[in-house]
């Protein structure tokens, strides 16, 4: 027992718990009565949202949508800011983040399937590296805006947070870029199917 009572412990279980509710899930089944998991590209997230709602509630679809991003967000935030106003230490801050992004994209509560884990690592990113993250999110606002692609274009925002955080010497102070490259391998892992498509210019544009 003394194990999980170790404050990092604590926090690094509360950051994967968090992590793991799917809120757009539970969103779209509650305000649009529709199961995004088995529609559209069977993701939690807010694209999926957006895509699915909007067959039934175009007027529903954009707010679940924008909610959606908001909370998931947040899972990457609420945690953090605890054991930064208890002074968690700078390795604690990150493992948090990446049990985060782990339990989003790995939940618990759906089988260990989940998210792309965009949003979720946004929130993180946004605390620990904030300058590097508005970077990837003009990066990303500007993609979106052009392209239309949703995929892509958070690559390449996310992209732009890991270049610019080196660039800047993001100041990780925990010996070494790896938690940082973690979220972003994550996050580039599960986007495998949507880089498939894109390859193969299928990828369905944000309309």
């Amino acid at each position: 027992m003394d194990f999980f009572s170790h404050s990092s412990i604590q926090f690094f279980i509360a950051a994967y718990l968090f992590g793991s509710i799917p809120f757009g899930l539970i969103l779209a089944k509650i305000f649009a009565g529709v199961d995004i998991k088995s529609q559209g590209s069977k993701s939690i997230g807010a694209t999926n949202v957006l895509r699915v709602v909007k067959q039934t509630n175009p007027s529903l679809a954009k707010k679940l949508s924008v909610a959606t991003v908001i909370l998931d967000a947040l899972k990457g935030t609420i945690v953090l800011l605890v054991a930064l106003s208890l002074d968690a230490s700078t390795s604690t801050l990150w493992g948090i983040g990446v049990l985060a992004v782990l339990g989003h994209c790995y939940s618990i509560f759906l089988g260990l399937e989940g998210g792309k884990g965009v949003a979720t690592g946004l929130g993180i990113f946004i605390v620990l590296i904030p300058i590097p993250t508005l970077i990837g999110a003009v990066v990303w606002g500007f993609c979106a805006k052009v392209l239309k692609i949703s995929s892509l274009s958070s690559l390449l925002g996310l992209t732009a947070v890991i270049i610019s955080a080196l660039f800047l010497n993001n100041g990780l102070e925990v010996g070494s870029n790896a938690p940082m490259y973690i979220i972003a391998f994550i996050i580039f892992y599960k986007h495998i199917p949507n880089i498939i498509r894109l390859l193969k210019k299928e990828e369905l544009k944000v309309s």
